[in-house]
């Protein structure tokens, strides 16, 4: 054999043997969605897997499905069968905090180990393009007026858009007691209820509806960020008055009862998941606003959230 390919195959062998031996964050973890396949909390797990086995954290990842309750189903089994398991994580959102005080769950958030926010998405006020409202301030005015005659259209009840309808009361004077929401079981009636004038204004992500938006269909009255969103032409409820700061997030918490080690280890490897490009990708092909926040902040975070929650629909009589 020539000496070349003496050294070629030598290098060769070498470099084979250091990538089987590859060293992994874990060897197998599970990503639990506790929904059905194909929604929000889904397709966030699956882009978890994929970009964590790219990236070089995870040998295999598995992705469960556990449906029902608004996540309340997959959240209770997470709490008692992976308590204490490091190598398994939920992905939930603020439609959850909602679920759990709605369905006086026993089981809350607050039984998990918080790791990371990861996405998320503004919430947008409409109402149709032949509405008399023309501001959020003509809304604000209408609600401070009579609030019960101003019916707002969203999601399920509790959920993100109800409890956005409820800030949005409390922050302009009104009776948030009296707020008339109208639950619909998809974005479909909801527009349709909208468009046919059966609600004064309607409620729901800014993705729902943006087609009927940028046609004109709909009046856009302001959006929930802090900020205003690059490429989105519609102003904050802030800049108009409504001190109202609302993201429908989505997060991903490690199962209680894990120790310090297993915590650290977990949140290193979505820290090295969301750096990564892989994430970068997901984030810009499905355009998902990146609201990364881990550790100690997500902690305080969510527990502020839920605080603010809990107000919000004890306001509206949901919860006790």
């Amino acid at each position: 054999m020539k000496k070349r390919t003496f050294v070629k195959a030598i290098a060769a062998t070498l470099l084979a043997g250091v990538m089987s031996v590859q060293a992994f964050a874990f060897d197998n973890l599970t990503v639990i969605a506790p929904a059905k396949p194909g929604g929000g909390w889904d397709q966030t797990a699956r882009a978890m897997a994929d970009v964590l086995q790219a990236s070089g954290q995870a040998k295999a990842v598995t992705v469960e499905n556990v449906a029902g309750a608004g996540g309340i189903v997959g959240l209770a089994q997470f709490a008692d069968k992976n308590k204490g398991d490091g190598n398994a994580l939920l992905v939930n959102g603020l439609v959850m905090v909602g679920a759990v005080l709605t369905n006086k769950s026993p089981v809350s958030l607050t039984d998990t180990t918080p790791i990371a926010r990861l996405t998320g998405e503004y919430e947008v006020i409409v109402v149709p393009a032949a509405s008399p409202l023309k501001t959020l301030g003509d809304l604000a005015a209408a609600m401070k007026a009579d609030i019960g005659k101003v019916a707002i259209g969203g999601g399920s009840a509790g959920g993100t858009d109800h409890i956005l309808a409820g800030l949005v009361a409390q922050a302009a004077g009104a009776d948030a007691t009296k707020l008339n929401y109208v639950p619909f079981s998809g974005g479909g009636e909801a527009l349709a209820a909208i468009m046919g004038g059966h609600v004064t204004a309607g409620i729901s992500g800014y993705g729902e509806w943006e087609g009927q938006i940028k046609s004109g269909e709909l009046r856009a009255l302001g959006i929930s960020s802090g900020a205003k969103v690059e490429g989105i032409d519609i102003a904050t409820l802030k800049e108009q008055g409504i001190d109202v700061e609302l993201a429908n997030w989505r997060s991903v918490v490690a199962a209680p009862g894990i120790s310090d080690d297993q915590k650290k280890a977990l949140l290193a490897a979505v820290d090295a998941m969301h750096a990564s490009d892989g994430w970068k990708k997901v984030l810009a092909d499905k355009k998902w606003i990146d609201l990364y926040m881990s550790g100690d902040d997500f902690g305080a975070f969510l527990k502020a959230e839920n605080d603010r929650v809990t107000g919000v629909l004890k306001t509206i009589g949901l919860v006790q």
